[in-house]
């Protein structure tokens, strides 16, 4: 037996991946472990096992039987576990899923069938919606696959309807027998599609007498090689024999030894009592180890497992709790009748049923049912083992003899296996070894036994096994008469004749390999002597041929040498020796030649020899042919090859003709000459190169230039070179390409066409005004057009007249993006008419026209200055900074600037003021106090004047304070006070710092910061100390420079009047939140950073939220948000045209909410084109442009 692997102990307690193939009926769950072979009785019946103190833990009490069973013919037993088997489970899964087929049309049914009987199952697939043939597999109980044991017994067939669309597959069995009986199954599969379908098969037994069979028999395999192989079952079946009476031995209990070793030792067992099917008894007896729950219908249910000997009778007993309940027993998920066979007997609540003349088929899964209740045991049947009587003998024999090994057992007919050096011996029609059987005499055969033959022999049966030696030694050869060499002619016999000293049997080889006889070739075997007879000479009968004697390691050589004049043979060429090949395509053209010895070929074009080797055209050559290969044929390859053969017996010559074809050449790219609003017209020109084939027509494809999937827009060839396709959608941009076709097939696509979009042209431009006039220039502004289509817009043309004429004047000799343009070179006092057009794939618009004529002179323009934000407010500078202040402005003819600081002019020499004709700069490089100030900016253009004022104030660090006094000391506590200084810093005093020193070492120590009042009490001072105390001023620049200190000093004395503090109560400083200080509303510049500013004050802290149009601004990375002390600040980064609108800031705390709002109005940016240009709707750039107009009426 061969050794457990690794893998098999680690799977004993583990569900398996597949049961054996000998009990497929019994094993019907997945990862389930067999029971245990409980105790033999040595009555008929069979004893129920107990597995004592488990039925407590499962809530029931045990299941004892009294001993009035024993008149029934059954003996109480012990009870291994008390467990419903799951088996009726699965068979109403199994129904529940055959009720939802998706592939089966027909099913197979089950059905009965006599012993030796045929029997089919037919199942039907539906293949309407299938591309391909789907899978099928059939199987015998939960996994073994039937496919692989179809044979004499089990024929798979499978056919197709082609009218009907309907596959057929059948599974047939012939000549069936008992281990037949079973529950099938049927599985077919198409890619994620599964359906599967169970059916039972009973196998009714045939009269005669019974055989018993040894429970561990039925766990043994058979080889593949007898003549059980391609059974249902292949289970060592045990031949039917008749039951003599043996002396009674001790029995072993399997199960019981199995379910007391340790599981390193189930292998040791297994081979120990011929058990092969190791994992499946483990299974079972996992399965009846399982916890039976407590049951309502049954007072007492079956016992987990009963066995009986085969040909017994054995008696199932069920207690039920209400005796009105139906009781239905059911085998393998059948239900069973009442027949001479199964006899149901009724006594008060006790249903028994008895089976009578058990056989092996009766070895299954058995449950009976009782209201909406079940319980199930398993049943055993066994058989007796076989002995080995008589042992095998050590034998000695020459190479070639017949050898037998004989044995005897104790059984006549009995299942032995035989074994060579631990390897079974699988017998068959075409194996040296044969196994005769006569009666209990067991003989191995080995016909004409050779040294490989030596080796140990063994024999195993079900209860023993013997092995023996059998050594095969060779007798000594002579050679009586050697072969010789030979040279004949073509046509010629050949006899190669040898003789050796024993009437052994040989091997002819020629060149190596096995010469088979054949009419031209005869092999002689008379005696002693060996001949191989050739006829007629062929060439082919040329080469070293060997003579080897059978077992000996002797060889007789010769060498036969056959002479043929060279010939070649040109019968699988056309009447004219034409080779036609397409170019690009590998020609490998390979003539069959002649002769003897080997021919020379040699391959010519033009009287150029074209060589072996590897170049493009080369030539190969073989003994019997010569081949002209092309590795990739151009159309250059086309003309007459020749073929020179010589060997010493003459020459031969041909001549072959290869022409070369080949697809078209690509047409060049087609042109669109013309484009509609859904259509297209195209043009090309034939390819250059046709591929020496006329061409037969053009096919056209075309895809959306962002897609790269192609669709042909033509079935039938076209045979024109102009095309119109048709139904395109407007606005997207299309690409095709052409085909040209001969009979070699269809050419290489053609070059994409340049991409086209079909298109209608935009409707005129909207809103067409005069942006600014100068003496010689007039500059122009409109809007898009309102319907501009789905291909977007190219530019606009700007054209205009002169008063009292026609001709319009392009202004602008390109196209414009922009939809602000500025006519040049105008003479001064003239009159003009202007008109705009939209330009796009499609043409030009229609015109939009200024309504009146414009006079080509300056127009005065009023002056009008532009305040930056930030300069709306007072703008703080620290001393030393730089101050940078841009005021952009507006006016025409260039405005006069006049700046005042304070009602008096500017001092130029320490402010640099710079002036330009659109803004203004006040550069200060190191600002100074002195500097703050109001400045004031007058614009004038003529008569009209424009002032602004801007408030400048340079701060710098306080002074220190007045006067710093004590004002009381007691206990650890001393009491200051203090007056502001007198130099604020030019801004507001934001807090104080206090600082003590000890007299002894006067290191200064800061005890309160960011004080805001002028009077504080110092606690926690260490008695017996002298201090000192100094005051800070700080504004928002920082500390003062200095600080006052007290000119007295504060002794802490030890002892002194016990201070009691005055009880105050306490302040509500909790105040709903409120702006002190309000968002205004603000001018931006597109591309520059903005800041919202507001102040809020509230107890406890607020939550501030900022909005823009009601909408929270969240996670958004162009908004920064900051809150410092109350001042709520809102960043915006580059804000653009789309960042405009209302902004809210909103707080909230436990006592109330509050929300200010401003206006954010973003100047300059992205004209309407480039907003078009970079994907922005045109509907949202008209709204945004609408929202900007109508804020700003006076643009």
């Amino acid at each position: 037996m061969p050794e457990p692997t690794k893998k098999e102990e680690n799977e004993v307690l583990a569900p398996a991946p597949a049961p054996p193939p000998e009990e497929p009926n019994k094993e019907k769950e997945a990862g389930t472990v067999p029971v245990k072979e409980p105790n033999k009785e040595k009555e008929a019946g069979t004893a129920p096992a107990k597995e004592p103190n488990k039925e407590k833990e499962a809530g029931t009490a045990p299941a004892k039987e009294p001993n009035k069973e024993k008149e029934a013919g059954t003996s109480p037993g012990k009870e291994w576990s008390i467990g419903e088997s799951p088996a009726g489970e699965e068979q109403d899964k199994q129904n529940a899923n055959s009720q939802l087929s998706i592939l089966f049309v027909e099913k197979p049914q089950g059905g009965t069938v006599k012993v030796g009987e045929n029997i089919t199952f037919i199942a039907k697939v539906k293949a309407e919606d299938l591309l391909r043939k789907p899978t099928v597999k059939w199987f015998k109980g939960k996994w073994m696959d039937l496919a692989s044991k179809a044979g004499k017994h089990l024929q798979l067939k499978e056919t197709f309807e082609r009218h009907s669309r309907v596959y057929t597959f059948e599974m047939q069995i012939i000549k069936a027998k008992e281990n037949y009986a079973g529950n099938y199954r049927c599985e077919v599969s198409y890619k994620d599609k599964f359906d599967s379908c169970s059916f039972d098969l009973e196998v009714l037994e045939s009269t005669g007498t019974t055989p018993n069979i040894d429970i561990r028999s039925a766990f043994k395999r058979s080889g593949e090689g007898q003549d059980d192989a391609g059974e249902l079952d292949f289970s060592g079946l045990l031949k039917r024999r008749e039951v003599k009476p043996q002396e009674e031995q001790p029995e072993v209990d399997v199960w019981e030894l199995l379910k007391n070793a340790k599981p390193s030792e189930y292998e040791k067992i297994a081979f120990q009592y011929g058990i092969t099917d190791l994992r499946g008894m483990l299974r079972r007896l996992k399965r009846m180890r399982r916890v039976e729950k407590k049951s309502a219908a049954f007072a007492r249910i079956l016992d987990p497992a009963y066995q009986v000997d085969k040909g017994g009778r054995v008696r199932f007993v069920v207690e039920l709790a209400d005796p009105k309940l139906e009781v239905k027993w059911y085998k393998n998920g059948q239900e069973i009748r009442p027949s001479t066979k199964y006899i149901f007997e009724h006594k008060g609540c006790e249903r028994i049923m008895f089976i009578n003349n058990c056989v092996l088929t009766d070895d299954s899964e058995y449950y009976v049912t009782a209201g909406d209740e079940k319980c199930s045991t398993e049943l055993f049947v066994r058989e007796p083992p076989v002995m080995v009587t008589k042992q095998l003998e050590d034998t000695k024999a020459y190479c070639g003899e017949r050898v037998e090994l004989e044995c005897e057992v104790s059984e006549d007919d009995a299942n032995v296996k035989w074994f060579k050096n631990g390897e079974e011996i699988i017998p068959g029609p075409k194996s040296r070894y044969h196994i005769r059987v006569e009666g209990k005499k067991h003989i191995l055969i080995i016909d004409g036994a050779t040294k490989a033959d030596s080796a140990e022999y063994s024999v195993m049966t079900t209860g023993g096994q013997s092995s023996a030696k059998l050594s095969v030694d060779l007798k000594p050869l002579k050679i009586l008469t050697p072969l010789t060499d030979q040279t004949v002619n073509l046509g010629k016999e050949i006899c190669l004749k040898c003789e050796v000293s024993e009437n052994i049997t040989g091997k002819w080889t020629k060149n190596g390999l096995p010469v088979q006889e054949t009419d031209h070739l005869k092999i002689v075997h008379k005696g002693r002597i060996h001949k191989l007879v050739i006829a007629n000479a062929l060439v082919e009968d040329e080469g070293d041929y060997v003579f080897t004697p059978d077992a000996y390691s002797v060889t007789l050589p010769a060498k036969v040498h056959v002479v043929d004049p060279p010939k070649i043979n040109l019968d699988g060429l056309d009447a004219d020796n034409t080779v036609t090949v397409i170019a690009g395509n590998k020609l490998r053209l390979e003539i069959p030649i002649s002769g003897e010895p080997p021919p020379k070929a040699l391959w010519s074009r033009a009287d150029k020899a074209i060589m072996e080797g590897s170049g493009r055209i080369r030539s190969e050559n073989y003994p019997d042919s010569t081949t002209l290969v092309i590795d990739i044929a151009e159309k250059d390859d086309s003309g007459v090859y020749n073929i020179n053969l010589k060997n010493e017996a003459g020459e031969a010559h041909a001549s072959i003709k290869i022409k070369v074809v080949d697809i078209p050449d690509p047409p060049v790219a087609p042109n669109v000459t013309d484009v509609g609003d859904d259509w297209c017209i195209m043009t090309w020109d034939p390819p250059l190169y046709d591929g020496g084939s006329p061409i037969l027509g053009y096919f056209i494809e075309r895809k959306k230039k962002q897609s790269s999937r192609w669709m042909r827009l033509n079935f039938d060839l076209c045979k024109e070179t102009i095309f119109e396709p048709k139904k395109m959608i407007e606005g997207v941009a299309y690409e095709v390409r052409i085909f040209a076709v001969n009979a070699v097939g269809i050419s290489k696509p053609s070059m994409p066409s340049k991409p086209f979009v079909p298109l209608a042209v935009t409707s005129p431009p909207t809103l067409l005004t005069v942006d600014s006039v100068t003496d010689t220039t007039v500059t122009m502004k409109w809007r898009p057009p309102d319907q501009i289509g789905a291909a977007g817009l190219d530019g606009y043309v700007l054209e205009y007249c002169f008063e009292g004429t026609d001709d319009w004047i392009v202004a602008n000799t390109e196209l414009i993006e922009k939809t602000k343009f500025t006519i040049t070179g105008l003479p001064t006092d003239s009159r003009i008419y202007v008109r705009v057009k939209a330009v796009n794939a499609a043409g030009a618009s229609e015109p939009k026209y200024y309504s009146q004529p414009i006079l080509v002179k300056e127009i005065i323009e009023a002056p009008k200055i532009r305040i930056p934000r930030h300069l709306k407010q007072t703008y703080i500078r620290r001393v030393g900074e730089a101050i940078n202040l841009v005021i952009p402005f507006q006016g025409k003819p260039r405005p006069e600037l006049i700046w005042t600081k304070d009602g008096a002019p500017i001092d130029k020499n320490q402010i640099n003021i710079r002036n330009s004709e659109t803004d203004t700069i006040v550069f200060i490089r190191k600002a100074e106090r002195s500097h703050s100030g109001k400045y004031d900016l007058q614009v004038k253009v003529e008569k009209f004047v424009e002032t602004a004022s801007i408030d400048i104030r340079v701060i710098d660090r306080p002074g220190p304070p007045q006067l710093v006094k004590i004002e009381d000391v007691w206990g650890e506590n001393v009491a200051l006070s203090w007056t502001p200084p007198r130099d604020d810093g030019n801004t507001a005093i934001t807090g104080y710092t206090i600082q003590k020193a000890d007299k002894k070492s006067m290191e200064w120590f800061t005890v309160i910061e960011h004080y805001h009042r002028t009077s504080a009490t110092i606690t926690e001072l260490v008695i017996g100390n002298e201090y000192y105390f100094r005051v800070f001023a700080e504004n928002m620049c920082g500390l003062s420079e200095d600080a006052t200190m007290t000119k007295e000093s504060a002794v802490i004395a030890k002892d002194g009047k016990i201070y009691k503090n005055p009880v105050y109560e306490d302040f509500d400083f909790t105040e709903a939140p409120m702006f002190t200080q309000p968002l205004v509303n603000t001018y931006a510049v597109a591309g520059y950073n903005a800041t919202l500013n507001c102040s809020v004050r509230g107890n406890p802290k607020p939550k501030i939220t900022w909005m823009k149009n009601k909408v929270v601004i969240k996670d958004d990375p162009r908004y920064r948000m900051f809150s410092n002390q109350g001042v709520c600040t809102l960043e915006i980064r580059k804000p653009s045209p789309y960042d405009g609108g209302t902004y809210c800031c909103k707080a909230v705390n436990d006592l109330g909410t509050v929300e200010i709002e401003c206006k954010l109005e973003v100047k300059g940016g992205l004209s309407f084109c480039r907003l078009l240009l970079q994907g922005v709707p045109p509907n949202i750039i008209d709204s945004y442009l609408r929202d900007l107009h109508s804020s700003n009426p006076e643009e």
